[in-house]
């Protein structure tokens, strides 16, 4: 991560001056960072003259310096192009601005962290590997338990066990836990971690399956909110249930046709052996509901390339049937710069699914014309929620960006993890009432 030093005027010859941003508020004082280092080119040091500025606009200033210069340190062994490493800035009071950057700085290293696991290459972050990363966040406070294939079966883990059946690399599931400072239901995330997609035996196009090592990028953005609030101390109990897979092709392969029992009991007819992600997301969110039962629980999966159709590389699907919990994601995605868009879970979608040999079919079949893939997805995500005020972010076409973006390189943009963090801290950090209100 960027290297920081605060220090008091004067400012030295040759500092760059801050662009102050029109309207101010904290996004857009990290948009005004994140443009000064896109300027910079290949300077690795910098002088900043903040004078002037409040503690906490230095912070956001800061947050976004930090997120756009950040870079993945990748596998090449020649030369790099070198980027910016350290930077000064030049502010009234050096303590205060360290204490904002301080608490700024938790979500900014968990979007950092979520970005580092997006850009691994699969053969690296394997399962096992994935896995192996994320214990290391006990380091910080957060309980993780890992579950293997035995475990898995035991538990009827259907989906997620199907899915990756045909791959060398054995599914997981992940749970990790923070224990926050009040007694209350957790807020619960749930995230698709397919570390690879083939589509199976239904398998992809040559074109474009490299980009499927970022099938993952919902897992990785729910650890990396998990680190954010571990990292400020959230007083939130929260606990995220990672579903780890690479869906690949092999002899013990699923197949179109086929009739999973998934966690919950239900019947899944299987249409399309690359529809794998709501169904490992299926058995995460039943796991999520039955052993928590959450104050709400949201689930963020690279889902469809139906979403990257209707909304482009943009704005992430917004899908749900709690009023309350829609409008505080929409709001915490606006705060942050990751941003939604309302989308519909109607009746007819709900049909669509009906199967005549399960008790719901995984999707519409290939051949049935233009279907809204995206909303038959969040409605049969929708049979495993029980009830739980629940909504689901389709974050495929914003997980990575193919340009600099306002608040990153291209790459790897860690969508998800810093609006869950908000999410938290705007909602979910007072204890619930009681039942009957306050006595």
């Amino acid at each position: 991560m960027l290297k920081l030093r605060f220090k008091r005027p004067p400012a030295d010859p040759g500092a760059q001056p801050v662009v102050v941003p029109p309207g101010g508020g904290r996004l857009a004082w990290e948009e005004a960072g994140a443009a000064l280092v896109g300027g910079l080119g290949e300077q690795v040091q910098a002088v900043v003259a903040a004078e002037g500025m409040a503690a906490g606009d230095v912070a956001a200033f800061v947050a976004g310096m930090v997120l756009r210069a950040w870079r993945f340190g990748g596998f090449r062994t020649g030369r790099v192009a070198p980027g910016l490493e350290r930077v000064t800035l030049v502010v009234d009071d050096p303590a205060a601005c360290r204490v904002a950057w301080e608490e700024a700085s938790a979500g900014v290293r968990g979007c950092l962290f979520a970005r580092e696991l997006v850009a691994e290459p699969a053969n690296h972050l394997t399962t096992r590997g994935f896995a192996k990363r994320l214990e290391g966040l006990a380091e910080f406070g957060v309980h993780v338990d890992v579950w293997g294939r035995k475990r898995l079966a035991r538990a009827g883990l259907g989906g997620l066990l199907a899915v990756g059946g045909g791959s060398e690399h054995p599914p997981r599931l992940a749970v990790l836990r923070w224990r926050g400072s009040f007694d209350a239901p957790p807020v619960v995330f749930v995230g698709k971690g397919l570390v690879f997609d083939t589509g199976g035996i239904s398998i992809k196009p040559a074109k474009g399956m490299e980009a499927m090592r970022a099938d993952m990028a919902g897992a990785a953005a729910c650890a990396g909110a998990m680190l954010a609030l571990a990292l400020r101390r959230s007083p939130a109990p929260a606990v995220a249930v990672l579903a780890i897979a690479e869906n690949a092709t092999g002899a013990a392969s699923y197949r179109p046709g086929d009739v999973l029992r998934m966690g919950s009991g239900r019947t899944v007819e299987v249409v399309d052996t690359d529809a794998e992600g709501r169904l490992v997301l299926a058995d995460a969110l039943h796991h999520a509901v039955s052993r928590y039962r959450p104050r709400a629980v949201v689930d963020l999966a690279t889902l469809t390339g139906a979403i990257v159709t209707a909304l482009g590389h943009h704005r992430a699907g917004l899908f749900g049937r709690d009023a309350a919990l829609l409008s505080a994601l929409a709001a915490a995605g606006e705060e942050v710069g990751e941003r939604l868009w309302p989308m519909p879970i109607g009746a007819r979608h709900r049909a669509d699914l009906r199967s005549g040999i399960a008790d719901i079919r995984q999707c519409m079949p290939a051949g049935s014309g233009r279907q809204p893939d995206a909303s038959h997805a969040a409605a049969f995500l929708e049979e495993f929620v029980d009830g739980a005020p629940w909504a689901h972010l389709d974050i495929a076409g914003v997980e990575t960006q193919e340009k600099p973006h306002a608040l990153g390189p291209a790459g790897a943009t860690g969508f998800g993890a810093r609006l869950l963090d908000r999410l938290v801290a705007a909602q979910y950090e007072e204890p619930p009432e009681p039942a009957g209100g306050r006595a």
